[in-house]
This record gives C-alpha cells, structure tokens and sequence, in this order.
C-alpha cells in the first residue's frame, strides 16, 4: 500500500492551564517518512485530577459524516458476533449487519473458554462473514464455561486493557507469556492501590473480572467524573493524550471525530485505570503541559518503520519506532483521501 503523507499547518498551539478539578504478517522495513502531521493538531490541556493528567487533541476531521460501530456498540446490538475458535491467540469475528464495525487493539471480550483481549485494529465490513482476528488470553489458566456465559462466543467488550506494559506486550512484542505477566502485574499494583484483593474467586487469572471489581469500578469513576466532560463543546476533538505521575504516557488519535467520541469513555476509563494502578500517594511531581505534548507526537512521527503487517486485505499495520517512542498506525486500503484510521502513540 503507498503510504500517503499530510502537509505540515502550522497552527498556533493554544496551552490551557490546569483546570481546578476535584478530588499473517509479512514485514518490511524502511526509513521514517519525509512528513509528519503533527503540526496539523492543537493540543490543550492539561486537565487533571489525582495522578491524571489528561490532554485533548484538536484537528480536521477526515472522515466527515462517516458512522463506525464501535465493537461495544455492535455486540449490544447483536449487529456482530464475536466466536470462540478454541485457538488461544485467534478468534473469529463476523459482522451481520449493513454497518461498518471497528475493532481496537485492546478491547476486551469476555466470556468463550478464556477472555481475551483482541490484538489487532481493523475494520469489520459488512456482511463480512467470519474473519480471523489475533487475540490474546487475558485470563490464564480457564479453559472451560464461566457460570451462565457461552463458551463458543463472546457477547461482551465493556473493558479496554489498562497499562502500556500491557499495550507494548501484545502490539510490540506479541508475546502471550508477556501479556499472561503483565496482566499478574497489573491486578498487583490496583490490589495495592485500592486496598482489595482484585483479583476474583471465579477466576483469579482474568483481568476482565479485575476490572470489574466493586473498588476499582468505585476509584475510577472518581477519575471519570472529574474528567470525562472536558470534550463537551469541543467539536474539533479527534483525539487525546495523557500523563501519569508527570510522565507522558500514551496517546491516540482518530480519522473520524465522531469514532474517538464513541471511543472517549473507554479510553478514559482506561487511562484512570492505570493511573489506579501507578498511582504513588504523596508524591509530588511537576505537571506536563501541552508543548511536551506536542513534542513527544512529533518525536514518535519521526520514527523509522519497524515493520508493516497484513491485518487483512483492507487493513495494514505500521510500526514506527525510536529509542524513546513507538507508533502503532492503522491503515485503511479503501480508503485513498484518508489512508490511516487510528494512531497510537507509547512513550517507551
């Protein structure tokens, strides 16, 4: 697929001050492109509370009118099936509606012999039949029916893996073993952090039943309730970035402003997660502002291609890489205007 570049705007880039807010894959490798966008965002913020610092990020919407079921959205309505194929890193997805379904690396779908987490972004076009899709066990050791769920699909994803440990396990190194210890460090750090043993008697192994503990569903909507409403009024938002304890951590943007807003409480939730899980009480730290933001974007832009996957026949994977960042970019084949979907950015 050619890979299509984006003139630099220069744009002013407006800093906000902190708001008063309460507590089969074939790979080929390359040299950086010659452009990058990041000059054609605004980034404001930081909006914080506890640990979180969070920023938004403006820019064009290149998919405008465009309406993507979110996976969420789609298995509630019944417009998708998610099967169980008896294969720990493969699942088979089929859309049965007449819409467009986008799958994102990291949602959770809970229930089949394991609960996984899906491993790749992609589009599920519609009346797609099934299609694989690699997938990761967020749960070890289960490999049989969990009370009243059907062990041959999947029919929810009300959670995103949390920690880009977790993200950096599946996306960069692909590595189950990886994403098995991530998961065990992860539900450690919120035990600790919440003061509850997260981990759940029907299985201690899944990070999904982790997520739906009664402490942390209480600690983060702390977190949510501070922050959720920052995109209200803010048309132009395509994306977001955030800090935990003064460090930049991930961000992610999107094609279509209307997918990220579908996307935002998820995404969210996902980052005060983290923050739950990395957050170090009395602890003083220096806020990140918006310019470090910026810079960090542009940094990531500027990696050389580590590799180029095959998701499907649609849908190319491309990495980017530097010794301090790396870049997870979602292209999609049909569409010649607008030739990548989703970013996401990792701060190493």
């Amino acid at each position: 697929m050619k890979a299509q570049t984006f003139s630099a705007i220069r744009v002013i880039a407006l800093v906000a001050v902190c708001l008063p807010l309460v507590p089969f894959a074939q790979t080929q490798r390359g040299r950086a492109p010659a452009q990058t966008p990041a000059g054609s965002y605004r980034v404001t913020g930081p909006y914080a509370y506890q640990n979180l610092a969070v920023f938004l990020i403006h820019g064009p919407d290149k998919l405008p009118g465009k309406n993507i079921l979110t996976l969420s959205e789609a298995l509630k309505q019944r417009k998708v099936i998610v099967y169980e194929t008896r294969e720990v890193n493969q699942l088979a997805i089929e859309n049965v509606s007449d819409e467009e379904v986008y799958v994102q690396s990291g949602d959770i779908v809970k229930g089949g012999q394991q609960d996984r987490m899906l491993g790749v972004d992609m589009i599920v076009p519609p009346k797609s039949g099934r299609i694989p899709v690699d997938a990761f066990c967020v749960e070890h050791g289960r490999w049989t029916k969990r009370g009243a769920e059907s062990s041959a699909r999947f029919e929810s994803s009300t959670e995103r893996v949390a920690t880009k440990d977790l993200k950096v396990a599946a996306n960069r190194a692909r590595s189950q073993s990886e994403v098995w210890n991530q998961v065990s460090v992860a539900q450690d750090k919120l035990s600790a952090n919440v003061g509850a043993r997260v981990n759940a008697q029907a299985s201690e192994s899944s990070f999904q039943l982790a997520l739906e503990n009664n402490k942390v569903q209480e600690t983060a909507a702390n977190y949510l309730k501070a922050l959720q409403r920052i995109a209200d009024g803010e048309p132009d938002v395509v994306g977001y970035a955030f800090a935990i304890n003064g460090q930049i951590n991930s961000a992610d943007i999107y094609a279509s402003s209307a997918l990220f807003r579908k996307l935002w409480p998820s995404l969210l939730k996902a980052s005060a997660i983290e923050a739950i899980a990395e957050l170090q009480r009395g602890r003083k730290f220096t806020q990140v502002d918006a310019s470090e933001v910026r810079d960090f974007l542009a940094s990531a832009d500027r990696g050389r291609t580590a590799e180029q996957r095959a998701v499907t026949s649609r849908i190319n994977l491309v990495t980017r890489e530097t010794e301090s960042h790396l870049l997870f970019e979602t292209q999609d084949r049909t569409n010649p205007k607008q030739s990548w979907l989703h970013r996401s950015y990792i701060k190493k």
